[in-house]
């Protein structure tokens, strides 16, 4: 024993959960990721898995033109300017059921973060202001869908 090794802590137990892109593979990511943190761990640890899972992620069919001319007007009407849209939370399980389910169905996800929102945080609370605008938002493009 060194003079240190007093410091060392008999274990410790972490939970690891990563997002990936909606085309990769789960299973390949989940293999790479044992393979890079069981090869050579620091100071002679043992790095061993229990309760691994991997989930597919989801990817949206692309975005129909009365969607698109949709969403632009409804986000023109509600915040002065053209919608905006960016891919995230692609491994939500529940995304991947529905698109299995309804592989030709326009999907719109989303939510209200306003100002200095802290979405899943202890803080987490819903800017009002920023809802009225997502709800009248949500009303222009539900009319958008009842007109095409």
């Amino acid at each position: 024993m060194n003079a240190n090794s007093w410091l060392r802590r008999p274990f410790t137990t972490l939970k690891l959960s990563f997002r990936l892109p909606p085309t990769a593979d789960p299973e390949v990511a989940l293999a790479a990721i044992i393979a890079a943190l069981e090869s050579e761990p620091p100071n002679g640890a043992l790095v061993r898995f229990h309760e691994t899972d991997a989930a597919s992620g989801w990817n949206a069919p692309p975005t129909a033109p009365w969607l698109e001319a949709g969403l632009d007007a409804a986000s023109n009407a509600s915040f002065g300017q053209p919608a905006r849209s960016f891919g995230e939370g692609g491994s939500i399980p529940f995304m991947g059921m529905l698109g299995e389910k309804f592989p030709e169905v326009q999907f719109v996800i989303t939510g209200v973060f306003g100002p200095d929102a802290n979405a899943h945080g202890p803080n987490e609370y819903l800017h009002v202001p920023t809802a009225r605008k997502v709800t009248m938002a949500v009303a222009h493009l539900l009319n958008a869908h009842a007109s095409c």
